[in-house]
Formats: C-alpha cells, structure tokens, sequence
C-alpha cells in the first residue's frame, strides 16, 4: 500500500450492509435527485450507521474536496466551475457498490465510477447531470498465486502496484499491462489495455480469465453467472456501460530471469525523421521478444534557451544485453545500439524503469506512488492506427507543428504492434486492432496555464487533421482508452441515441464488435442506467420505453412493460 493511501485514514472502517431488496422500476423511473433521499436509502442498507461519513463524502463534508481532487490526474477538470458530484462513495466491500447502485437508481442519481482517474475527458468523475460518483481506491487488493500462475486484483489497485506485488513473489512471472505506474486497473483494463509486453503477450485482457461485476440491478455476478457475451464485453469494451467491475483474475505470463532495457535519445537534426521511418518497418515485425517504442517529444528549454525537440526509443527485451546488442545489429543497425546503451534487470525493475520515464531501475517504490505521473498537468490525447508506414516527409510534416514554442510539451508516441498481436482475432475482445492496424499513434499536448487550453486543443486537432491522410480509414480507428470526445458522444438531456449516431464514435474504438457491444449492452442493461457520453448505447426499441419511463408517475408495477418485470 503506498504511503498517501496509508495517509487516507478516512476511508477505513468495519462498515457493513444488511442483505439488498431490490426496488420496483416505477421508483427508479419517478425517483427524485434529493441527496437526502439517496443518504437515507444507503442508510436503510446500513448494518453500522455510525461508519458512514467513513463511506459517504458530501459537499458539506470536510473530506469531500479532498477526495474528489486526490485522483484527478487531468487538472483541465479540477476547476472551481467543473460540475462535482453530489456525494463521494468510497466502498471497500462489493456490498456498498450494490447499495450505492440500487440507491442511485430508486432516486434518479447517474453513478461515475473512477478506479485511478486516468481517464483524460474526465469522463469518471465528470458529468453534465446530476451523480454519485463512485471512487474505488480502497478495492485495492492484490493477491499471487505463484503456483496457479494467476492474480485477483481489485479495480481500485494501480498497474505500478500489480507489478510490485507480483515482483515480491517472483522473478519470472509478469503481467502484460501499461507503461505508466499509477493507472487505475479498473479503467485500464475495461479499455484493453497495451504495455511492453503485449507483442509477446497480447493486450492486458487477452489474460483475463475471470471478474466479478455489479450489474444494473445490484447484482453481484462472475464469469459464470454473468455468461460470455457480459464477460467477453468488459474486457476491453470500454468502463462505465456495462456494470461495475470490481475484481479481476488474470493470468500471468512468463519471462526470464534477466530482461534487458534500453533509452536512445536522437535529436531531431541528426537524421532523427529517417530512424523513426525505419522503425516503422523494423518494429512491428522483429522478434516478439523486443518490443521498442519511438516517442517524438518537444518542450521548451528551462532556461528559455528555445525548443528541444528529439526522437527516443524505449525497449524492454526478454533475454541478456548480448543478444540484444546482436539483434539490433541485424534488425536496426541504424540505431547504432552499443552495449553500453542495454540494462540487465529483473522484470519489475524493467517497469521502474519505465515508470521513471526511463530514466533509473533503482526505486521499486516508485511502482507504488500513486501522485507522480501524469498527476499535475492539463492534458489532450488524440489517437490513430497506421495500416502502413508513413513517409518520411510527412514525418517531418510532424516535426514542423511541433516547433511551435508558445506551447508546452508535445509527444507523438509510436506503439508497434505485430507478434501475438497477429495471432489473436479482431473478435476475441471488443479490441479490433490488431494485425491490421501495426502501429498506434498517441498525439498527447501537456501544459499547465488555463489560459493555455485553446491553443493547445486546437493543437491536437490540427496535428489529427494533418494525418488523416496517413492513417486508417473507413472506419478511422482510435483506441478507447485514448478517450476522445471530439470524435463523437451520446445525446444528453435525456434525449435517445440512436444506434446511427453512437456508430459514428463506436466504429472507430470498436470497429466490427461495436454492433455486438450494443447487443450485450441492451441485454445486460436495456434501460441505459450505466452512461456516459461515449458509453455503450442500447438499440432504439428499449431506449424508447426508456423515453417513456421518465413520465410514469401514474405507472403501477402491473401495467409497465413485460420487460421490466424481469430486472
């Protein structure tokens, strides 16, 4: 546990629920927002009354605005006029996630659910209309299995402390999840989830075998009961439509003993254009055993001396620094890799590495802090998939928009793909890319002036609508945990989305599955009760009850449609 969730004394407590009714839809539908209605209906669960200003933050509340901000890492949503949640839930059983859903419901709350606030629209703990948001930082348990070779990791846990704890039980097991430390897994994993690993190993939910969910009605369900259409869904078909995912089981992977990590840093004069188009052609298809990843950066100088601007490679190799120094020689001699440029380390120290921004293996506890990275900035990610290398003048195309110094920093980040990625069909997750798409491009602006925004937004969009030509096409993909709203949302104010409008976003992230997540989604949740503005929509005929329910003061249970009777 890292040293500000130990600080965290609020949350912790020995509260508990007495067992769950479930409410009629005719409550739910007319429900009121009052947040004394909702404080009173969690306390009608309560078996401790006492412990609930443990569990429940309210604006009045002194620990409210702490909570709230502690796992905001996009601060372009931490302003005074960002609209906030009408209470904080901070469950550390599954029994108050059923108690909270069930009382949003009865009384017309929409529910957020943040794991570790990654999301980089705010969409977790942001919305329009009223809510509860839910803050899962204390489901942030993780228990080894050395001999099954498997984990269960709660959502509220961070990638940094899922590698540490595997790195206490073993040198040789790993699990193939991302490169920043303090990720949520709750989030991470519900959009898919890349990292060093995956060209070995697939995407982080290619090695989930099983998770526990609360669904729309309360329910508590796993593999088994939720079945494997709900089951195939949340494992990569993005957070917040399906349910609340609160534990996940995974199955680790193998690596040696010894890997070997490397940071190659080329300024962009120095033939830096010519690398990165090389590395398009070496990367996706060299041994799966390598994985490197190109990052275009600029930034202005401390000391006001101009832009730096450079290419680096990042690698993570499963075997010794000779091998390596010998592959590179064959597959990329142009990087010139020298064997004073490779680290030998253990796995988990390759992930310090990584989470020091390649910079030093030494501190594993750095794996566990939760306020370092990605924490203290605004930020705007846009993303594409490259389906054949790009030229080397529209590289440097890239290049000449990163010049510009009245902005901050700049990445353009290169993730190669190929490997096991090739293996596994555009079917097996809702994650269609795959041997079609080889390479994902990160477009990523960071910047600390609010009056900086629009300038660095319209950076972001430029820069995307610059590489249009270069990218995908038909759909043009993008990846859901590069949350974009400029590519499309759901209505708001109640009004249905329809199928057409949501396909134009949900191609894009989900390709061929999109028309099977609708399906899933109007089967495990047709009333739309779990949503945000790129979540899942249900098909028309349900949203159109849906419409409906929101006038059904004079409804009885008896006359609702046959459908209702069942949830």
């Amino acid at each position: 546990m890292c040293k500000k969730e130990i600080e965290m004394k609020i949350f912790l407590s020995n509260f508990g629920f007495v067992s769950l009714v479930f409410v009629s839809f005719a409550s739910w539908g007319c429900g009121s927002d009052n947040l004394q209605d909702f404080l009173h209906c969690i306390s009608l669960h309560s078996s401790n009354h006492n412990s609930n200003s443990t569990l429940i933050h309210t604006p009045s509340s002194s620990s409210y605005l702490y909570v709230l901000n502690f796992s905001i890492r996009n601060l372009r949503f931490a302003e005074s006029d960002t609209p906030k949640p009408v209470a904080i839930v901070t469950p550390w059983q599954a029994s108050q996630v059923q108690a909270t859903v069930i009382c949003c419901k009865t009384h017309g709350l929409q529910i957020r659910t943040r794991s570790g606030g990654q999301d980089f629209e705010g969409r977790s703990y942001v919305s329009n209309v009223p809510f509860v948001l839910i803050d899962l930082i204390n489901l942030n348990s993780i228990t080894i299995d050395t001999e099954d070779e498997t984990a269960w990791a709660q959502s509220g846990a961070t990638v940094g402390e899922l590698y540490y704890k595997i790195g206490q039980k073993s040198r040789t097991l790993a699990f193939p999840a991302g490169l920043v430390a303090n990720l949520g897994l709750g989030g991470f994993f519900s959009g898919g989830g890349f990292g060093m690993l995956l060209r070995k190993y697939g995407l982080a939910v290619d090695n989930v075998v099983d998770a526990q969910l609360v669904d729309a009605n309360g329910k508590l369900l796993d593999r088994d009961s939720m079945g494997e259409d709900l089951f195939w869904a949340i494992r990569g078909g993005g957070g917040g439509s399906f349910g609340i995912v609160l534990t996940w089981k995974l199955k680790l992977v193998r690596v040696p003993p010894t890997v070997t990590s490397f940071a190659v840093h080329k300024s962009w004069d120095l033939n830096a254009a010519k690398l990165i188009h090389q590395w398009q052609y070496v990367a996706p298809e060299v041994d799966e055993d390598l994985f490197i990843t190109a990052w275009v950066t600029a930034s202005n100088s401390s000391d006001g001396g101009g832009r730096i601007m450079k290419a680096s490679f990042f690698a993570l190799f499963l075997g010794e620094a000779a091998e390596l120094v010998s592959l590179m020689a064959k597959a990329f001699p142009e990087l010139e890799l020298t064997r004073e440029d490779c680290l030998e380390m253990s796995w988990v120290e390759s992930m310090a590495f990584s989470a020091s921004v390649f910079v030093s293996a030494e501190n594993l506890e750095l794996l566990l802090d939760r306020t370092t990275q990605l924490s203290n900035g605004r930020y705007k990610i846009k993303s594409d998939y490259a389906t054949e290398p790009i030229s080397e003048t529209a590289l440097n195309g890239i290049w000449e928009r990163f010049k510009i110094e009245e902005l901050e920093t700049l990445q353009l980040i290169l993730i190669p793909f190929g490997g096991k990625m090739n293996e596994i069909s555009e079917t097996d997750t809702p994650n269609p890319h795959r041997a079609r798409h080889p390479i994902h491009i990160g477009y990523y602006a960071t910047w600390h002036r609010p009056d900086a925004d629009s300038r660095h937004l319209e950076w972001t969009r430029e820069l995307h609508d610059y590489m249009t030509p270069f990218v995908s096409k038909s759909p043009r993909a993008a990846y859901i945990n590069n949350k974009d709203l400029d590519i499309g949302r759901n209505n708001e104010d109640g009004i249905p989305t329809s199928y057409e409008e949501a396909s134009i976003w949900g191609h894009q992230y989900f390709g061929i599955n999109f028309e099977r997540l609708v399906e899933v989604k109007t089967k495990a949740d047709p009333f739309n009760f779990f949503r945000h503005e790129q979540s899942i929509p249900p098909v028309a005929p349900i949203r159109g009850i849906q419409a409906k329910m929101a006038s059904c003061s004079d409804m009885s249970y008896e006359t609702m449609p046959s459908a209702l009777q069942y949830l």
